[in-house]
């Protein structure tokens, strides 16, 4: 007998996951797709994003301002002698300066290539969202209530950006892996 089959295609809600590294039951998986959807990163090559690799003050300014639609920065004069006009970095940089978000390692430095901890992670965040007040319980023994970070710390925990490392540890001073930085962020900005 003579059939007729006619296919439809239908785009798919989820995008194709393209990284070995990065499996469907992580706790990253989605963030990693929304990240690489939205333009905020990319993998670390075509088929690899490297989750648990540490990520520099650069890269995650630069995730932020990606997330936050690429502002571009009104500064024209840069305070850092170590971040170049032709570097990648250089209006996210000169954006989270002028937004308050941070204020560089010393007055000229940025130290664009140090490892970004945890702590300075979720105080990017923070400082992004207008440093709303935090809840007055602190559930976690390594976040002194004086830290620069415990504000911070304790709105990630209660906007459920980040439960700590523990029920009573954040870690603060643990490097933030691209997987953790792109989870905070999509918790913070897409969910």
């Amino acid at each position: 007998s003579k059939v007729t089959v006619e296919a439809t295609f239908v785009e798919s809600e989820t995008p194709d996951n393209p990284f070995t590294d990065v499996n469907e039951d992580a706790y990253y998986f989605d963030s990693v797709l929304w990240a690489m959807e939205n333009g905020v990163t990319s993998g670390t090559n075509a088929t690899t994003f490297a989750p648990s690799a540490a990520c520099t003050r650069a890269q995650t300014v630069t995730f932020l301002w990606r997330a936050m639609g690429s502002p571009e920065p009104a500064m024209t004069g840069n305070p850092f002698s170590d971040v170049a006009a032709d570097a990648y970095y250089y209006k996210a940089v000169l954006w989270a300066v002028e937004q308050g978000i941070t204020s560089g390692t010393t007055a000229t430095t940025f130290s664009p290539d140090a490892t970004v901890t945890r702590a300075q992670t979720v105080t990017f965040l923070w400082r992004a969202a207008e440093s709303p007040k935090p809840p007055a319980e602190n559930p976690f023994a390594d976040v002194a209530a004086d830290a620069y970070y415990a504000n911070a710390v304790l709105w990630a925990a209660e906007e459920n950006i980040t439960s700590g490392t523990s029920a009573t540890t954040f870690s603060p001073g643990s490097n933030c892996t691209r997987a953790q930085i792109v989870t905070f962020l999509w918790r913070a900005m897409a969910e």
